[in-house]
């Protein structure tokens, strides 16, 4: 699939700035170089009324291709659109919580930790699962040993999993990654 940079995706369609009282944050595979052809450009966002949030991404975004929306029935009952614009799908979250707590931002904070103490072939195996269609969380969590397939695992939950390894110091990351074959 030949589309552009997803930094170039974003700074045409201009999204950072349209939801800059938001406090957008991007997230996911693009931004940590493991992304694959049907990767989406996440885009996480503080929005403390659901309401005027839905005004907003609806009067901003409804008018492009394969525009939809959502929200949650538990939880906090965050919003998410999704929309195709620029050669790449989009998907907004917003939570009425601060970006920096939202569990995708913690995600994608390990990830990004993990990726740079794990090196190159931590990151091959990490596109080698993902190429096997493991989404994200499950093949970080596969490659760090915990045992686990495409969509789930057989050793706890991959999402909480890595949601408890973001409170590791690099330190124990290193050692995780030592004992699964890696650093």
């Amino acid at each position: 699939m030949n589309r552009p940079h997803y930094n170039n995706a974003i700074q045409r369609l201009g999204i950072l700035d349209d939801l800059g009282a938001y406090d957008p944050h991007v997230a996911g595979t693009p931004p940590l170089g493991v992304h694959t052809d049907t990767s989406d450009i996440d885009i996480l966002c503080c929005a403390p009324d659901a309401d005027v949030f839905l005004d907003t991404i609806v009067s901003l975004y409804s008018n492009h291709t394969g525009f939809s929306c959502w929200q949650w029935v538990s939880g906090d009952r965050p919003l998410i659109a999704n929309f195709h614009a620029e050669g790449w799908e989009f998907e907004i979250y917003a939570s009425p919580q601060p970006v920096k707590q939202q569990a995708g931002w913690r995600h994608f904070t390990i990830e990004q930790r993990l990726l740079a103490l794990g090196g190159e072939t931590f990151k091959a195996k990490i596109m080698s699962l993902r190429s096997e269609g493991y989404k994200t969380e499950p093949a970080f969590w596969a490659a760090l040993g915990f045992g686990s397939n495409s969509s789930g695992n057989t050793h706890g939950n991959a999402y909480s999993g890595m949601l408890e390894l973001c409170n590791d110091t690099d330190e124990a990351l290193v050692d995780r990654l030592k004992q699964a074959g890696f650093a």
